[in-house]
């Protein structure tokens, strides 16, 4: 294991910044995480990319926003600006279910504390921050500022929200991936332009006078309507989102202005995406891969998930109506070249405690690497969300033969033992029929070989629903395609002699869902013997197809009605189909499937149920405060925790938008 000196992380007070021989700082990163030095997170590669810029860089993990403000003054006044990093997921997310009840820890504090930040960080940090030094510069990034960055449905306030420029008092936003636009805002700064006067770099957001707009608002520009308009008028709100969808996944995109408070968010198309050698630069920056030094003996949940994980891509073209990967990382995928990825397994193997078992070798989506367009000149055009859905796009190259390579060469790197897979697997891309034979073999060889290596005694999939309208909605290929690899999963099972579990995600509440739908979908999934426990309730989070769709009734593309279920009525009526098995719940499914007239779903839902209960109560395996269920779970906690082989399994816990 390598030995580190605190010099070896950014510095987080004045004594780090003294031992490095410093007297002032270019720039001061303010993160509501806790600071691990590791590519994973973001407040660690923004600062990282600024120092391989020779800036002097230094890091505010979740500063104290009570009192006297310490901890927004300990590194004084910056030479360039203050950047405000909320966090690598949406505040409200982090700290509250669909439910709005709190979260039984946050991943991203020492010990899970929810202590560590306030609500809204960016609004909050950034006030703080220009009341102290109202002349120094703030600049934005980060999911909760990305997917802000023009009029948004708030969930947990339940109301439309401006631009965050406008509430937070900051300079400007970079939204996505910050590395390239964050260096252009440091060039120009650092050749004496006032922050006022920088209106022209690619991703970036600011607030201007209408007649302060280079090249005014012209011709080429989408302008939105106005958040005031908006908020008389859902249909209006519905409109504009598909034009930011659209302009977040086109390799040229066009510039969207909307007016707000009598003046105008200004968002500057993206950068195109980054080059292979761009994305290996950034995951070789001298990361330690560790938390600092300061959370010694403490625990960062989000940490010891992805400590052992090596992440291949960047970006993801599926679409899916609930996800902002897309709306922040890009449809068009960018690959690690194979050096690099072997780099930093070798890193990985000199953390302490690594035992030969990465636990993932991922990223947004498991099996996208390498995948693109054929003929790129038909991407330059294309403004379509999603590659794959409603069907593949024929100029879709899905051979996954560059990503078994990726498999291969790991695999064979001396101390790995096994390379499990936890990202999330599109198995509608392994099903497709190309007419290319040798990606269609390509895929079936991909297939078995996930299944007998790569896998910790359970796959986990996102189906998401078994109704094809819903489906439709969220962008989600056909139930069908579900039972298809789970034939063929099964299969593969029998033939290698494996004892591995399909486990697939669903989710409820979503807009298009009603409760009839849930009530096949608990049919179907019980005939094919799931007793569902990867779900969840739909939340509607900022700059996502569902979120609109959710708040304003209307489909954003078709501007149709779409009805969601919205009062807690509503939601826990939908929900409670997913625990069908549970004794506790089967009165309340079936009063409600009377209700809603699907009586012809009970026998179908319980058939043979009595007859399993007593059964196992005459065999003495569980009785009425002791219930299947928790025979179930102990079942799945076992095999959580050790592979087919015996040897320890990692599971890992997907973040899911």
């Amino acid at each position: 294991m390598k030995e580190y000196k605190l010099t070896d992380w950014l510095p987080t007070t004045k004594k780090e910044v003294e031992l490095r021989g410093w007297s002032e700082l270019d720039v001061i990163l303010f993160s509501a995480d806790a600071y691990v030095d590791h590519p994973s997170f973001g407040a660690a590669v923004i600062g990282r990319t600024l120092e391989a810029q020779g800036l002097k860089v230094a890091i505010v993990p979740q500063p104290d926003w009570h009192g006297d403000y310490r901890d927004f003054k300990k590194l004084g006044r910056p030479r360039l600006f203050f950047g405000v990093a909320p966090g690598c997921m949406d505040s409200m997310v982090n700290k509250y279910t669909a439910n709005r009840r709190l979260r039984s820890e946050d991943a991203y504090s020492p010990d899970g504390r929810h202590d560590c930040r306030p609500e809204y960080p960016t609004i909050v940090y950034t006030k703080i921050l220009k009341e102290i030094y109202p002349d120094v510069p703030v600049i934005l990034g980060g999911i909760e500022a990305s997917m802000r960055r023009l009029t948004h449905y708030d969930y947990w306030q339940d109301k439309l929200m401006r631009c965050i420029l406008c509430d937070s008092n900051a300079d400007m936003i970079i939204y996505g991936m910050g590395e390239k636009p964050i260096i252009a805002v440091c060039n120009e700064l650092s050749d004496g332009k006032d922050i006022k006067e920088i209106k022209d770099i690619p991703q970036t957001v600011y607030l201007s006078p209408k007649e302060d707009i280079p090249n005014g608002i012209n011709d080429s520009d989408i302008l939105l309507h106005s958040h005031e308009e908006c908020l008389r008028n859902k249909k209006a709100e519905a409109e504009n989102f598909r034009h930011i969808e659209e302009e977040s996944n086109k390799m040229h995109a066009q510039r969207l202005i909307q007016e707000v408070d009598g003046i105008y968010a200004v968002v500057n198309p993206p950068y195109p995406p980054m080059s292979t050698k761009d994305l290996d630069e950034t995951f070789e920056y001298p990361y330690t891969r560790l938390p600092h030094p300061k959370y010694k003996g403490k625990r960062i949940p989000a940490y010891e998930m992805i400590k052992f994980s090596v992440n291949i891509h960047r970006g993801c073209f599926g679409g899916c109506a609930f996800c902002t990967i897309s709306a922040h990382q890009g449809k068009f995928i960018v690959c690690r070249s194979k050096e690099s990825i072997l780099k930093e397994v070798r890193e990985v193997m000199e953390l302490p405690d690594f035992k030969g078992y990465l636990s993932d070798l991922g990223g947004p989506s498991a099996n996208m690497y390498g995948l693109g367009g054929r003929n790129k000149n038909i991407c330059e055009k294309c403004k379509k969300p999603s590659c794959i859905n409603p069907q593949v796009c024929p100029n879709l190259d899905t051979d996954h033969t560059k990503l078994l390579e990726i498999y291969h060469a790991v695999d064979s790197v001396p101390g790995i033992k096994k390379s499990f897979i936890g990202s999330g697997v599109r198995y509608d891309l392994l099903l497709y029929k190309s007419k290319d034979e040798h990606a269609n073999q390509a895929a079936r060889q991909y297939t078995k070989e996930l299944i007998c290596n790569h896998v910790s005694g359970r796959l986990k999939v996102a189906p998401e629903h078994t109704n094809d309208n819903v489906l439709r909605l969220m962008r989600k290929p056909s139930f069908k395609q579900f039972e298809e690899f789970k034939r063929e999963f099964d299969k593969i099972n029998s033939e290698e002699n494996l004892r591995e579990q399909l486990i697939p995600y669903f989710i409820s509440s979503h807009p298009g869902c009603k409760e009839e739908d849930m009530a096949e979908l608990a049919a179907l999934t019980k005939r094919l013997d799931f007793h569902l426990e990867q779900v969840q309730d739909f939340t509607p989070t900022p700059m996502t197809v569902s979120t609109e769709t959710w708040y304003t009734g209307y489909d954003p593309y078709t501007l149709e009605p779409v009805f969601s279920a919205k009062t807690p009525r509503e939601k826990l009526a939908q929900r409670q189909f997913f625990f069908w098995y549970k004794p506790e719940e089967r009165r309340n499914i079936e009063n409600e499937l009377r209700k809603i007239g699907r009586t012809d779903l009970i026998s179908q839902i319980y058939s043979g149920e009595r007859n399993k209960q007593f059964s196992a109560e005459k065999k003495g395996k569980f009785s009425d405060n002791k219930p299947e269920t928790d025979r179930h779970e102990k079942t799945e906690n076992k095999n959580n925790t050790h592979n087919r082989r015996g040897k320890p399994g990692i599971e890992r816990k997907n973040k899911r938008w």
